[in-house]
This record gives C-alpha cells, structure tokens and sequence, in this order.
C-alpha cells in the first residue's frame, strides 16, 4: 500500500521549503552558533532554517492527508517582474540609495500583478512604504545603507 499524494500544490511547497531550509542549514553549519542571548552568526539562519524544515514536512504531511488542488502553470511573468525587482534593488542601492532602489522594486514587482494600476492610492502607499522603511532600518535600526546613493553625492553636497 503506497502514501498517494492528494495535493500536489502542497507537496510541492512542502518539497521547496525542504530544500531551501536544507540549503540554509547547509551554508550556516560552519557558523558559530552561540546562544539565545548572546547569538553567534549562525544563529539566526539556523533557526530559520528549521523553521522551514518543520513548516516542510508538516506541508508534506498535508499533502497525503487532505485533498487539494493541483499545480497549475507557471506564472512566469510574475515570477520574471519579482526576481528582476530584487536584482534591482541590489544593484541600485549603494549608487541610488534605499529610497530609490525601494522605489524601483515597488514599482517593478507591482507589474507582475494583471490588476495592479498606478493610481493616487498606489503612488501614496509607496511613498508611505518607502518612508516607513527608511526610517525603521536606516535611523531606527542603524541598518548601513544609505539614504542618498554615490550617484547623488556631488549633487546634493559638493
């Protein structure tokens, strides 16, 4: 008697998140763990790692147990807009600076949406978005990335 699989949309995300937390696993094994206070370098991409070996298996067990949907196509136009939109951002923060480089991810990921529409509302959430961030991981947590770029920096100051 074989274990029939009665949602493959969970099993393949229980699949992905075994993978990744194994990957994740893999790359911080070599880093000094430490302990819950006083955290090593390993600390945190361990525990989340874990986390998604736990939240794998649980989906895989899913998968057997209750009956779901099957996968459907790729969205690759989604998925091409998302990771264009965060290779992006890494490219453009240093020269740009965060405001601008969250400005292009918002607006770059947004595209993969058929129902997203540039309008007042839009525009005044990712202006809102970019502020919050901005302040929470630059000025609240002291996060070292900047504000104005080095493609700025003989512009706004000599």
């Amino acid at each position: 008697m074989g274990l029939k699989i009665r949602s493959e949309k969970d099993f393949g995300s229980g699949l992905l998140y075994l993978l990744l937390g194994g990957a994740g696993l893999a790359i911080a094994w070599g880093y000094g763990f430490g302990t819950a206070g006083r955290m090593g370098p390993g600390y945190f991409p361990t525990v989340i790692s874990a986390l998604l070996l736990l939240f794998g298996v649980a989906t895989m067990v899913r998968s057997i147990l209750v009956e779901g949907p099957a996968i459907d196509a790729v969205n690759w136009k989604g998925l091409a807009f998302v990771t264009l939109s965060v290779c992006l951002f890494g490219a453009l923060l240093l020269g740009a600076g965060l405001p601008a480089a969250l400005t292009v991810l918002i607006l770059v990921s947004a595209m993969a949406s058929e129902k997203f529409a540039l309008g007042p509302k839009a525009i005044a959430a990712m202006i809102g978005l970019v502020l919050f961030c901005s302040l929470v991981f630059v000025k609240g947590l002291g996060v070292p990335m900047p504000l104005l770029g080095s493609w700025f920096s003989g512009i706004i100051a000599p």
